[in-house]
């Protein structure tokens, strides 16, 4: 089988281009420079000169508060960018899986979301998603979209690696603790999307790890397992805040839980929980010096 990774370089492109290729998979990532989303043309070039049987995309515009100021930008890359990919893999005759996110929603609800639940986003960012969505299902109606969450990773800049480097700093860690969530590694979301892709399925999922938190929860917990490994902190602890006093651009869901309930038959493994994963890529991330 023959796969284009899009957003290679990054925390989630990087992980599934790495695991195709251990499974034996033909990868192709091209880097922006080749297929850029804010270039149709290339994207038509590359999707008909490479013909693959799936396009993974994972690259978009992830800048949450500077949206805000650039929705047009956001919307070229996460609709317009997505739509083209969906359309080249049409004519090609190939498949398409789209990596989206929990911002379509609005974060007012107290149970987990379900893939069936009304999507209102509150933001630029979960706007252009949504409608990224839209669109790739539209021009492509046996797509595949993945919604996930709280996304970290050994590569690419996330909130887990950031509370490292302040922390070795010595910097006060002040963060917010009335945002539930669940932190969500990126090696674990390549797996559920080589399981997607081989289950053969089509329409919405929702992925992520097991178990909830907050913000702050999650900083808590990435201080005492980075100490655990080894790493050399001078922060000792953070400090919960609400989210009124850090205020951004963009809202937040309050509340962006996933129900993962419909995707459990196409993973060949329960989700693990979230501090799980969390220990399991710091100690990947401790022994790897290219990583940051």
């Amino acid at each position: 089988m023959k796969l284009l990774v899009t957003g290679a370089s990054g925390q989630v492109g990087c992980e599934v281009a790495g695991l195709f290729t251990r499974r034996g998979h033909g990868v192709i990532a091209p880097p922006r420079e080749e297929l850029d989303l804010l270039r149709p043309d290339r994207i038509l070039h590359a999707v008909s000169v490479y013909r693959p049987d799936w396009v993974i995309n994972c690259a978009a515009y992830t800048q949450v508060d500077q949206a805000e100021s650039e929705a047009a930008t956001a919307f070229r890359i996460n609709r317009d960018g997505a739509e083209s990919l969906a359309q080249a893999a049409a004519r090609s005759g190939g498949r398409m899986l789209q990596v989206s996110t929990d911002y379509v929603f609005d974060g007012l609800q107290t149970r987990p979301y379900r893939e069936t639940d009304e999507t209102r986003p509150g933001s630029v960012y979960g706007c252009s998603k949504l409608a990224g969505e839209q669109a790739v299902q539209a021009a492509l109606p046996d797509a595949i979209v993945l919604r996930t969450a709280w996304v970290y990773g050994v590569h690419g800049r996330n909130f887990a690696k950031t509370m490292l480097r302040l922390a070795g700093e010595g910097r006060e860690l002040r963060v917010v603790n009335d945002q539930q969530g669940t932190p969500t590694a990126a090696a674990d979301i390549a797996r559920a999307i080589a399981g997607l892709v081989d289950c053969d399925t089509r329409g919405v999922f929702h992925f992520t790890a097991a178990g909830a938190t907050t913000w702050y929860g999650f900083a808590a917990a990435i201080l005492e397992e980075a100490r655990a490994v080894g790493f050399d902190l001078k922060t000792d602890a953070a400090v919960p805040i609400t989210t009124a006093e850090y205020p951004t651009a963009a809202a937040r869901p309050a509340y962006s839980v996933l129900d993962t309930a419909k995707i459990r038959p196409c993973l060949d493994r329960p989700a693990p929980a979230w501090r799980d994963s969390l220990r399991t890529m710091l100690r990947e991330l401790y022994t790897c010096a290219d990583c940051w």
